[in-house]
């Protein structure tokens, strides 16, 4: 019996994706499904540099970092996934800084998030990968995450790692406008949360710290919809 299949997109932007974002849920997923690492550029994706070295303790971490590598330098481009959802359990969008500037209006991203939730499936984010869910619509032309419960990285956490001033938005505000005030955080900085639609397969990780629990909660979703 072949496993259920999971596309992971990682950002194409220079600004990168984010170390223990991919390679958490990697681990907590790979065990169970195939996986198949996307960009919209396709190709080599950037590791942030920053990331691998405040992640230094982190053995998985450093294991994925030095094992790995295949993963995010030989994507597959994310057009070639238009139209074949029916292919796939769930779509998963890593975290990192990256997001915030190539998937936010991404009409590839955007129209395969709107294909997979109307065909089943689940979508994921975690961190700034919900950054992707801001203009994603569905066919009567309303935002998914409208009504919804989500989360990713929060202004203070942004503010707190100083970035915000890199930052084209504050995410957490524009996922609080765009789901019209369903947006949460842990009640400390840093602490994990996993967000789960009561409503519709999806599924938002607030921050490095939810990595694992959001790829547990994905295959939790994926598991109990097979």
């Amino acid at each position: 019996m072949s496993r259920p299949q999971v596309l992971l997109v990682a950002s194409s932007s220079t600004q990168g994706w984010y170390l223990p974002e991919f390679a958490h849920p990697y681990k907590v997923l790979s065990p169970h499904v195939d996986l198949v690492i996307a960009s919209p550029n396709g190709g080599a994706t950037v590791l942030d540099p920053v990331s691998y070295e405040l992640f230094k303790e982190d053995a998985y971490c450093m294991e994925f970092a030095a094992t790995k590598s295949k993963l995010w330098l030989e994507t597959k481009k994310l057009s070639d996934y238009t139209g074949r959802s029916k292919e796939f359990a769930a779509i998963f969008y890593i975290g990192g800084f990256g997001p915030m500037f190539d998937l936010v209006d991404n009409e590839v991203s955007t129209s395969l998030i709107r294909e997979f939730h109307e065909s089943g499936k689940i979508v994921a984010t975690l961190c700034h990968g919900a950054a992707a869910l801001l203009n994603a619509k569905l066919s009567d032309g309303t935002l998914l995450v409208k009504g919804e419960n989500i989360t990713g990285f929060s202004n203070a956490e942004e503010i707190a790692v100083d970035r915000q001033k890199d930052m084209p938005f504050h995410l957490e505000t524009y996922l609080n406008n765009a789901s019209e005030g369903g947006y949460k955080k842990a009640e400390k900085a840093w602490d994990p949360l996993v967000v789960v639609s009561e409503k519709k397969k999806l599924v938002t990780g607030q921050n490095p710290a939810s990595a694992e629990g959001t790829g547990e909660a994905l295959l939790k979703m994926i598991k109990e919809s097979s």
